[in-house]
């Protein structure tokens, strides 16, 4: 089997133990108390110039969690959605939520109003803090949620005096980015924040496994579903990633990038908990999307960390000015969500000085289960090798573990792997098997060296003609192209071999055509592996973290050829 000889502890990084005691916290709380004492005065997080210390994050988060425990009369288990882009309310928020012994349930900014009705009665929210610009899809749904706290708040609420005034005026009546509503009982998150500094908080007593967040995703089977990951979940994971970047990051003087949503699992762990043990700042980046005002902000700091996906960091490599930015004091650069390209990797490198080091995890898995080394050791196309306390096994479809080099089914064990959906025992019991392993869906390999290669999505394999064709692969392969900005390929119908390869490209320079595409995938690909269909687009579609949606491509691929027979 994969995963007896534990092939990848002789490959890890010089100081991290593969075995981490992870007694040292109850609950989240017991960490977040250890950083106000320890880094009262240092800054814990900025967004758009202003900074707040964790001193005051303390404080702020306090008089939010009294708000919400006196004036809300909220109890300890009940839900709370946030709702909004990387803000400095997004901190305060949270924490206060956690203190307050609340769950929090993080939800996409960007959902239409039907996703938001399911994920809010589906979780059973009680309360929700939102950003204004979404709140008239809230006000659509209001009524058919259990929600009976809405706290709502402006981009610029937390700027100070003239500079949020002057933000949240340019948003509303320049931008016109705050859709009309009518929300007759919503209180303003500043308000809240007055009223309970003139309340009593009783610090709530959570354990270690009492649920912190319920996650979302669309999982491994069936419609979103809310991942429940405990106190405990949280912590292991945060020590983890924690004691992985110790080989490079120091206490009290890092400085993290934060483009990658705080409501989004991987920014949560990575960004805001780990960062915060260590006592250092969290940048936060309000819209990534506009990538010359986010390399403006670049511009402003010595930033020693930054997290992202293939797109992201494709999109900088790509944005005017990046190029000249000083790099000098970058030590990590880290990536999942999706596979990094070879094509991007090297560049980044080369233009930064500095690896990324690509993981791969699940919001199910809180959510890193396997990580590159920091420490130069890197292998670009691996997801690297397990975090301390975690075992990886390859399986086959009977969940049988596999030779090392065969692909099979990931499946992983260790304290950071949820307690099971909310709500939801039979699809819990499907992705869990007798003996506790969880079944990622997706499809690797482990190397003889004990890294680990993610090969694709179980139920995105392309077959053609019998053989496993993985989007993955084909993807790397052309984004290695000059003058391919972006790709995603997806299996469509074919009556002689089942299904084809079609490719969906935005183009890096307008000259490119199909015939120079496919030229060049002959040179570099397997027959049965070329594209049959090459199709540009402006754009494609992407996650709330950039991740490339092969589902929508298919989906969108799917009704054109519908229309078509019509």
């Amino acid at each position: 089997m994969a995963t007896i000889d534990k092939p990848w502890h002789k490959h890890y990084p010089k100081g991290v133990p593969k075995e981490l005691d992870l007694q040292n916290y109850n609950s989240l709380l017991d960490l977040f108390h250890e950083c106000f004492r320890k880094y009262k005065d240092l800054p814990a997080f900025e967004c758009m110039g202003k900074g707040i210390t964790y001193g005051e994050l303390d404080i702020l988060s306090k008089d939010f969690a009294a708000y919400l425990q006196n004036e809300a009369d909220l109890q300890k288990g009940d839900k709370i959605a946030l709702q909004m882009p990387n803000l400095l309310q997004y901190p305060i928020a949270m924490i206060g939520a956690l203190r307050a012994g609340l769950v929090v349930v993080n939800t996409n900014p960007l959902y239409t109003s039907r996703e938001m009705q399911h994920q809010f009665t589906d979780a059973g929210v009680k309360a929700i803090v939102i950003l204004k610009n979404f709140a008239h899809n809230l006000e659509k749904v209001l009524p058919a949620t259990n929600i009976r706290t809405v706290i709502i708040t402006g981009i610029g609420d937390l700027l100070g005096g003239f500079k949020g005034a002057i933000v949240n005026f340019a948003v509303k009546n320049i931008k016109k980015m705050v859709p009309p509503y009518q929300l007759p009982g919503a209180i303003e998150f500043k308000t809240v924040l007055k009223k309970g500094a003139q309340l009593t908080l009783k610090e709530a007593s959570t354990n270690s496994e009492d649920v912190a967040f319920l996650q979302y995703t669309g999982g491994t089977t069936g419609v979103s579903k809310g991942a429940m990951l405990s106190h405990a979940n949280m912590i292991a994971n945060t020590e983890q990633i924690a004691s992985w970047m110790a080989v490079r990051l120091d206490e009290k003087v890092e400085t993290m990038i934060t483009a990658l949503p705080l409501y989004h699992i991987y920014a949560l762990t990575v960004n805001c908990l780990s960062i915060m043990k260590i006592g250092g700042k969290n940048v936060l980046i309000t819209n990534p999307r506009d990538m010359k005002s986010f390399v403006k902000e670049l511009q402003q700091h010595h930033f020693t960390a930054i997290t992202g996906v293939n797109t992201l960091y494709n999109g900088l490599l790509n944005a005017p000015g990046f190029h000249k930015l000083d790099f000098s004091s970058l030590k990590v650069a880290s990536a999942g969500g999706m596979a990094v390209q070879r094509a991007v990797a090297e560049e980044w490198k080369q233009v930064t000085g500095t690896p990324i080091a690509e993981g791969y995890g699940l919001s199910e898995t809180a959510p890193v289960l396997t990580t590159n080394p920091i420490d130069g050791t890197e292998i670009i196309g691996t997801i690297g090798l397990p975090v301390p306390n975690t075992n990886i096994m390859i399986a086959d479809e009977n969940g049988e573990g596999v030779a090392i080099g065969q692909p099979g089914e990931i499946y992983a064990k260790g304290p950071q792997v949820m307690k099971g959906y909310w709500n939801r025992a039979d699809e819990s019991g499907e992705v869990f098997t007798t003996d506790g392993w969880f079944k990622t869906g997706d499809i690797g390999i482990i190397e003889p060296n004990g890294y680990i290669k993610i090969v694709d999505r179980k139920k995105e394999m392309i077959n053609v003609s019998g053989f496993n064709v993985y989007p993955n692969d084909i993807e790397d392969t052309i984004a290695a192209h000059p003058k391919v900005l972006e790709v995603g390929a997806i299996g469509v119908p074919d009556p002689k071999s089942t299904e084809v390869v079609k490719v969906f490209v935005v183009k890096k320079d307008p000259s490119l055509t199909a015939e120079e595409l496919l030229a060049y995938c002959r040179e570099n690909m397997t027959a049965y592996k070329i594209p049959k269909y090459i199709a540009f687009k402006s754009e494609l579609p992407k996650s709330n973290v950039g991740k490339i949606l092969r589902r929508i491509l298919k989906e969108e691929d799917t009704q054109t050829a519908a229309k078509a027979l019509l």
